[in-house]
């Protein structure tokens, strides 16, 4: 996507947020019929067609809902209904309730995407359906796109973004192959011996943070001061999730544009973010340790690095098993789960070959497995060594 910070007026702000509840409001109501379907029914869900006709008459009859933009509610429709098709698939999770304050935002596709102007180097407007043009901030080119989504983050930023295909980074043609090792303490090590690391926020930002979060602990529900803590908070958590992005992006451009073929870790990063459920004997340690795991693991950008490389490096990343990658020397090939001593050193009992157990997973991903036969990793090996099966695929 092309995003865009949208800057509209007082009165278009509270247009935009009325289109946010019409399409939220639309969207559950559609969540709700089919959550009440059960497998042992003769008759179906209503699907998209039958949805419209219902929110025709429901417009005919309420006046608030008729307020509002038909294209904007027949759209949560549609993208209710491929949400729905994406879960039957099997390539997405089941669709939940939206929220007020959490999910704000709407889609608009089709002729009215394309009513939209650049009026100088800086500034460009689009034109939103019952709310008049409103401007955005051009930081980038102008896409060609054919629809586009407003939405407005808990911070209160309001952003536009277009739906369009990014065009592939070419590769410097040199043949070179990188492997990237993911981890918390180090975001992504190299195999080139680079250590990269996601910026978060400085300690001052940091110990403001723990004080707008007790204060927020204080707070009478409801009452103005609650309401501003939380939008502080917000601001805070905005700005360290724009660096995480910033650093993603970065990252992957310069990984596409210097390395021919790019080989990651296959993790499962929805599986290993999930929540630990504890022991009847004690149910709340393991959850904690568990929570602090998920948020180094989210907070490191993992996901969305592999994401943005795939976009921009097509066709040249390659996913590799991580099975046994840290616990193999990447020079003779020996596997041994005691050689990795801590979080940073790697010592191999069999060669002695000390280095960064990052560093060391790394080269291992950049080879294609955990063991390779003789000569085939990035790190020469003993001519007389006999070769070795490969652990992993």
């Amino acid at each position: 996507m092309s995003r865009f910070r949208l800057a509209p007026s007082p009165e278009q702000e509270t247009a935009l947020l009325g289109h946010c509840t019409h399409a939220r409001y639309v969207w559950n109501l559609a969540l709700e019929q089919w959550s009440m379907w059960s497998a042992g029914r003769r008759s179906y869900p209503p699907r998209y067609v039958q949805q419209a006709r219902q929110l025709t008459e429901a417009r005919a009859a309420s006046e608030w809902l008729r307020a509002g933009s038909q294209t904007v509610q027949q759209q949560a429709l549609r993208d209710f209904d491929q949400a729905v098709t994406n879960f039957y698939g099997g390539t997405h999770r089941r669709p939940t309730w939206r929220k007020a304050g959490i999910h704000e935002g709407f889609r608009i596709v089709g002729p009215q995407a394309g009513r939209v102007e650049k009026l100088n180097r800086k500034w460009a407007r689009v034109l939103v359906p019952k709310v008049g043009w409103v401007k955005f901030r051009l930081s980038g080119p102008l896409p060609d796109a054919k629809s586009y989504r407003v939405s407005r983050d808990r911070s209160g930023r309001w952003h536009i973004a277009f739906a369009v295909v990014p065009e592939p980074i070419p590769g410097p043609g040199t043949g070179e192959v990188v492997g990237v090792d993911l981890g918390v303490t180090v975001s992504a090590a190299l195999s080139t011996g680079e250590k990269l690391a996601v910026p978060t926020l400085t300690r001052g930002e940091k110990a403001r943070l723990r004080k707008l979060q007790q204060r927020l602990s204080r707070a009478r529900s409801g009452s103005n001061r609650r309401s501003r803590t939380k939008a502080a908070i917000a601001r805070l958590k905005a700005r360290k999730a724009d660096r995480r992005k910033d650093w993603v992006e970065q990252i992957s451009t310069r990984l596409a544009r210097e390395f021919d073929v790019i080989r990651v870790e296959d993790l499962r990063i929805v599986q290993m973010t999930r929540s630990a459920k504890g022991t009847v004997d004690n149910p709340g340690s393991r959850v904690r340790q568990k929570a602090g795991l998920n948020r180094g693991i989210l907070a490191s950008g993992w996901g969305r690095l592999v994401q943005r490389l795939e976009h921009k490096a097509a066709g040249r990343v390659e996913k590799i098993p991580a099975a046994y990658t840290s616990q193999t020397c990447s020079r003779c090939g020996t596997r041994d789960r005691e050689a990795r001593e801590s979080q940073a050193v790697f010592r191999c009992r069999s060669c002695n070959y000390t280095t960064n157990a990052d560093v060391n997973a790394a080269v291992n991903i950049a080879a294609g497995r955990a063991v390779n036969a003789r000569g085939a990793t990035a790190v020469p090996v003993a001519e007389k060594r006999e070769p070795q099966l490969p652990t992993s695929a």
